[in-house]
Formats: structure tokens, sequence, C-alpha cells
């Protein structure tokens, strides 16, 4: 899999593929040591998606969105404050922008339309005392899932089911890495 148009420096520049695996996240966590700064895993199916609080987030139908990025750049914890809200952010602009569509936030980390859940975000990092040595983000959302299980039916939904359109997840992923890189680079005073 390659991202097309990407204008990275380091964010997306490795990318390993899963047609189906249990989590992205947790791949990363058990492959830290080798990957390279920028590292995303992508997978059309995960089984055992992280959600917080040990929630499952299930990406059990193919052309919706799931990937984790690593971010390895030592810093003070301090400099965490607000990430997860500016990776929503982030989200929310590129899908006004790119796709006409109003999502809006339900901090921390949800992505919601009409009190439904649309997506959610999952950082987690492994720090020293004050310092983060790596950070790992994990990006679910639902764009083409139509399948809604009895208990999450009434608080989930997808793109695709409120509005009718197809989000490309090679764009939307490029068009992330390409802005959210900036913000990383401010954020930790990476000197590239």
């Amino acid at each position: 899999m390659q991202l097309k148009n990407l204008k990275t420096k380091f964010l997306g520049r490795n990318i390993i593929y899963y047609k189906e695996i249990d989590s992205t996240q947790k791949q990363i966590w058990q492959n830290i040591e080798n990957m390279p700064n920028g590292t995303l895993v992508i997978a059309d199916i995960q089984t055992m998606g992280k959600g917080t609080h040990g929630r499952k987030w299930y990406t059990d139908e193919e052309n919706n969105i799931a990937f984790s990025f690593l971010i390895k750049e030592k810093c003070n914890i301090k400099r965490m404050e607000g990430l997860t809200k500016e990776i929503a952010e982030t989200i929310v602009d590129i899908m006004k922008k790119k796709y006409g569509i109003i999502l809006k936030i339900k901090e921390p980390n949800d992505i919601v339309i009409n009190n439904k859940k649309i997506g959610g975000i999952l950082t987690e990092t492994k720090t020293i005392y004050e310092e983060v040595e790596y950070l790992v983000i994990g990006i679910g959302l639902n764009t083409s899932k139509e399948n809604f299980t009895d208990d999450i039916k009434n608080i989930a939904t997808s793109i695709k089911k409120e509005f009718s359109i197809s989000i490309n997840t090679i764009e939307f992923i490029t068009e992330f890495c390409n802005i959210f890189e900036e913000k990383i680079i401010r954020r930790f005073d990476i000197i590239l």
C-alpha cells in the first residue's frame, strides 16, 4: 500500500498494511523497537481494535478507516496536553473541507454526528518519569459500516449511513498525514 500525494518528511513514509489484524495499535507496541518514526499500521479489518478504557473498537467491514501511527520523539509529558483534541479537530476539518461533512467532537476523543459515535482516537504513551519515549495514536472511523449490532446501533453510525457518500480511505489518511505532521513538528520542536 502506498499513499500517493504524500508530502511528509516522516509521517506515513513507512507503511505496514494488513487485510485483517487483531489491532493496529497492538501491532505497533509489539514491534516498536524496530519501527521507524512515523510508521503507519493500516488495516481493512480489525478483530480486536482498542478503544479507550479497555473497550473494543470493531472494524469488521472493509472500506472503513483503521490505522495507528508511531511518533518516536522525546518530550515532556506536558506537551501532550490537548493532543487528542487536536487530532479530532484535524479529522473534523478534513471531513468539512474535502467532503462537505459537518462532524462534531465529543471530548476528549470521540467524533460524532447526531449524538451517535462515528469514530474515535486512542492516544497512548510510554513515559520514563516525565519524558515521553513513544507516542502511539490509533484512529478509527466508521466511513462505510452498515451493520451495527443491537448493543451499539442506537449509539453508533457511519458517514455512509448519515450522508450517503463514500470516503476514500487512502485519500483521507494521506490528507491526515500531510496536515498532522506539521502539528507534530511544532508540538515537539522537531528539526528535520
